[in-house]
């Protein structure tokens, strides 16, 4: 590996400033420290200042620390202080080989920050430095401007090392009860505070493994590695010069799956177009693919699956008109001609076939939904006295999929054939005067007065209907059998006490209001607590689906929720529930939200849920950048049989809960 990086034409693209690298390394604990020592932590960390020098195009700060000079305090030190040196348009990165231990939140501060309820640390020299220091720590280099990573290779959870000295071993320590875990600190996160909002200035992390699992090294190359920094370093050695840190540790996972499926790396934050769309050494984010190609270990994946809504149906022959695809959009041979078919479709990935061309196993490709099974939205056209604006939206809607293609969310006209299913999602988009109202299948108006008398315009009406096609999808996807199912669900509480009234609105809707009376109306604050009640440890992701029609995942960080465990939006702060701002405060005016969680046994792919406010007339580009691409309706299983018998639990479970929201200014009469 470091010979290959030493060889290689750089490719690293140039930076403005200085790249600040610090790397952690330790093999030899003192045995009151560690019992088990390691052998690949000094490669993994040799391997990669081999690479930094060989690819990057821009002044290198390197500081190493290795085995005993790692204390707890030289690390501190060498964040504050090497790191610390990086500026805005400068780069930090903190690589991290050895040992990772965990114990046990105590606090209630600590409890509602930690879901599995456990806390993390890595382990210096000397003894452990919990996340609820080292996150700081980062935080306080990335709040200088410097685009900042972690590369995390050792355990963050439980687990137990293996006694055969010659295979694997995990890099994990049991927590010495004599090591006094740290007091929080006040304001900070536990866990590395990653992303915008309430989680700090950003940083983003790339773990060796979840947070209930350990990291393994073992011989490979010829040397003792760990699993993670290896697959990490041939996953650098062959991105090009703009692969975001979402790409890269894409094509890693798939080297440690080829390594062992009992470990699974892991990328904070999740932000579609955020931290994790940068280059991995800093540069502008670049719009996420919605879907990537990767090879694993059970050939070429995309990750995208049932949980995204892709139906079992999805997979058919690759020769069918029912099949399935995706289209490579950038990056394949020629852009949008490489096609994969679906043939097996689980729960966080589909398994496909590469259609007609050879993808470089080494690489990972953006990807986009060509083709589906399921019923497409249908559209209605109205217009009477414009008899061209039908044409208009079909030629719209023949160019507004991947590639340039058709979309597969939406269909003009009447189902062709009478046994064609019905699709539940229906528009109407009534043409006078030239303009246009999308109007739902119950004869609301969703969007009024958008121009269509030409072309240009039909196509800002099919962007909306795009965008509105997502935003039922996402919030009406459901898993119909999954026995998870009752067992995650939202809670939400008024913090001041203020009753709350249940409606008979679908999905059970519940009414907040505002408090106080005029000229000192007060809004609500509510907690909201995720719950997971089933026997094993779930990834969960939570959406706020607003009446605007956007999806935004930012009261709560995608994380693992131990069983019988509780996590808290906004870390156990307070869930303003307000007016937005260009709808004024006065008597009768409300919003709605719909809180949407989904949680599964294994880290998902985030980016497809994530959907901004709907902007009529503003461009596809500016509504959201994966907005042609699909998330499809989950339908309910063709059959099923009743034949009694032991109940078993199949692996790869997902399940979702929906509680919706009004937030509402009273009137005289409350």
């Amino acid at each position: 590996m470091e010979a290959e990086g030493r060889n290689r034409k750089r490719t690293q693209p140039p930076a403005a400033g200085t790249v600040h690298v610090l790397l952690v390394g330790i093999n030899a604990y003192h045995p009151s420290v560690a019992s088990q020592p390691l052998k690949g932590c000094l490669h993994d960390v040799a391997a990669a200042r081999t690479w930094l020098e060989s690819r990057v195009d821009a002044p290198l700060s390197l500081h190493e620390l290795l085995d005993g000079q790692a204390t707890t305090a030289a690390v501190r030190d060498a964040i504050t202080g090497h790191l610390g040196q990086a500026g805005p348009g400068d780069t930090a990165l903190f690589w991290f080989s050895g040992h990772g231990s965990r114990f046990a939140a105590r606090s209630p501060e600590e409890l509602m920050k930690e879901g599995t309820g456990d806390c993390q640390a890595i382990v210096c020299a000397d003894g452990p430095l919990a996340d609820v220091e080292l996150g700081p720590l980062l935080e306080a280099v990335a709040a200088r401007g410097a685009h900042t990573t972690a590369v995390m290779d050792c355990c963050y959870s439980g687990g137990s090392t293996r006694d055969d000295v010659n295979g694997p071993t995990a890099r994990f320590v049991e927590w010495d009860p004599r090591w006094q875990p740290p007091a929080p600190v006040a304001g900070a996160g536990t866990r590395e505070a990653a992303g915008s909002g309430p989680y700090g200035a950003g940083h983003v992390t790339l773990a060796a493994s979840t947070v209930g699992q350990v990291a393994w090294e073992d011989e490979l190359g010829g040397r003792p590695h760990g699993m993670f920094s290896y697959s990490l370093l041939e996953a650098l050695a062959t991105a090009g010069p703009t692969a975001t840190s979402r790409e890269i540790l894409a094509a890693a996972h798939c080297r440690v799956q080829l390594l062992t499926s009992l470990q699974h790396p892991m990328l904070s934050p999740h932000d579609a177009g955020g931290l994790a769309d940068r280059p991995f050494l800093g540069g502008a984010a670049r719009a996420p693919s919605p879907q990537l190609l990767r090879h694993g270990r059970e050939g070429w994946e995309v990750d995208h699956g049932s949980l995204h809504g892709l139906s079992a149906w999805a997979a058919g022959s690759p020769a069918g008109d029912d099949a399935a695809a995706f289209v490579v959009t950038s990056g394949g041979p020629g852009s949008g001609t490489g096609l994969v078919h679906v043939r097996e479709v689980r729960p966080d990935r589909v398994l496909v076939t590469p259609a007609d061309w050879t993808p470089d196993t080494a690489r990972v490709y953006p990807v986009a939904l060509s083709a589906l099974a399921l019923p497409p939205a249908r559209v209605l056209v109205d217009a009477p006295h414009e008899p061209r604006a039908e044409g208009w939206l079909c030629a719209a809607l023949a160019t507004a999929g991947p590639g340039g293609g058709p979309t597969p969310l939406l269909r003009a006209g009447q189902a062709a054939h009478p046994r064609e299913p019905e699709p539940l999602i229906r528009f109407r988009v009534v043409v006078r005067d030239g303009r246009a109202d999308v109007v739902h299948r119950d004869g609301t108006v969703a969007v009024p007065g958008m121009p269509l008398s030409d072309r240009g315009d039909a196509s800002d009406v099919v962007d909306c209907l795009i965008h509105l096609t997502r935003w039922y999808q996402l919030r009406d996807l459901h898993h119909m059998s999954s026995p998870l199912d009752g067992r995650v669900r939202i809670e939400v509480s008024d913090v001041h006490g203020m009753p709350s009234a249940d409606g008979d609105a679908p999905y059970g809707e519940r009414v907040f209001r505002y408090g106080g009376g005029p000229g000192r109306l007060r809004e609500p604050w509510v907690t909201v607590r995720i719950r997971n009640d089933s026997n094993v440890p779930l990834w969960f992701l939570l959406l706020d689906l607003t009446d605007s029609y956007a999806s935004d995942p930012g009261l709560y960080r995608p994380d693992f929720i131990g069983p019988g465990c509780t996590g808290y939006a906004l870390n156990g702060e307070p869930v303003r529930l307000g007016l937005p701002p260009d709808r004024p405060v006065r008597p009768g005016a409300y919003v709605r939200d719909w809180l949407k969680l989904i949680a599964a046994e294994h880290e998902f792919n985030t980016v497809p849920f994530q959907l901004g406010r709907l902007v009529p007339g503003a461009g596809r580009a500016r509504l959201e950048p994966t907005a042609a691409d699909g998330m499809l309706r989950l339908t309910a299983p063709a059959s099923g049989h009743r034949d009694a018998g032991p109940a078993r639990r199949q692996t790869g479970q997902w399940a979702t809960h929906t509680l919706a929201l009004r937030t509402v200014v009273p009137g005289p009469e409350d």
